[in-house]
């Protein structure tokens, strides 16, 4: 009975958290009408209450067809959000992994010292290292590309700290094993680190995306021309006037962070649960 309670409820919370994702596809099905009608109070500001259905009376998909094929700005967006994430992803795989791998296999107190101001800026909010980034930034004569948004990511913190707790799980007897058999540091880290501590490298990718894809302060701090904002600055642009086209880029924003969670979800929940490992 106490199983059956709590299932039943979880399953009532999980309703209620997916409820506004579920709003949002449906309303991309309403029509210019169903939605002029719910969504009168706002749109025309006269007061009163939004009468809202969660159900299309009448489903249509001329809202995706418009914002598909008649809605070029949409598609410079949504590829300047791809280039973003791809070489931030890119730069991390380059940089953090090294990085982490250092810090597991290296055991001296500047080693751990370095690593403790790794985790302090890990825990600074962008609003705090933004001025010095901006003034960083525009020394480098990169402010309004994307380059501006693209290099700090590449050397974020986060990543380090969740690989780096997925190398310190590898048993120290397989390095000492591959050491005597002649392998050098180089080819233990390809050939054993990276293999074993794959689920902790993939989750901190797919967190990776899951955040870049949905950046807004930076992009907005260093970017000053609309044609190098990413999707994630679109829909706030999109005029009321047209929230059936905003509904439908909503679920086409989505649909890239929900395929990457599946996908990821099962490396995403190991790497997860081996960062909170205690060394």
């Amino acid at each position: 009975m106490g199983k059956a309670l709590r299932n039943i409820l979880l399953g009532f919370l999980a309703c209620i958290i997916i409820l506004p994702i579920i709003m949002v596809i449906f309303a991309s099905l309403k029509s210019n009408y169903e939605l002029a009608r719910s969504l009168a109070p706002i749109l025309s500001d006269t007061g009163g209450m939004i009468h809202w259905y969660i159900f299309p009376g009448y489903p249509t998909i001329q809202h995706f067809r418009k914002l598909l094929l008649e809605t070029p700005q949409f598609f410079i967006v949504f590829w300047n959000s791809v280039k973003i994430v791809f070489f931030i992803l890119a730069g991390q795989l380059v940089i953090a992994m090294p990085a982490a791998w250092g810090f597991a296999r290296m055991k001296s107190r500047a080693a751990r010292l370095l690593f403790m101001l790794y985790i302090i800026l890990m825990l600074m909010p962008f609003q705090v290292t933004m001025l010095s980034s901006y003034l960083v930034l525009n020394k480098m004569h990169i402010i309004n590309t994307h380059l501006a948004v693209i290099l700090p990511a590449v050397f974020s913190t986060f990543p380090v700290f969740l690989i780096y707790r997925g190398f310190t799980n590898i048993p120290i007897s397989i390095i000492e094993a591959a050491k005597v058999d002649g392998a050098g540091e180089f080819r233990i880290f390809i050939k054993i680190g990276i293999p074993m501590a794959s689920s902790g490298i993939i989750s901190a990718f797919v967190l990776g995306f899951l955040e870049y894809w949905n950046l807004v302060e930076q992009p907005l701090a260093f970017l000053k021309e609309k044609r190098l904002w990413p999707l994630s600055l679109y829909l706030p642009e999109i005029d009321l006037a047209q929230a059936g086209m905003a509904f439908a880029a909503s679920v086409v924003t989505l649909l890239p962070a929900v395929f990457v969670f599946i996908m990821g979800q099962d490396y995403l929940e190991k790497g997860i649960i081996a960062s909170a490992i205690k060394e």
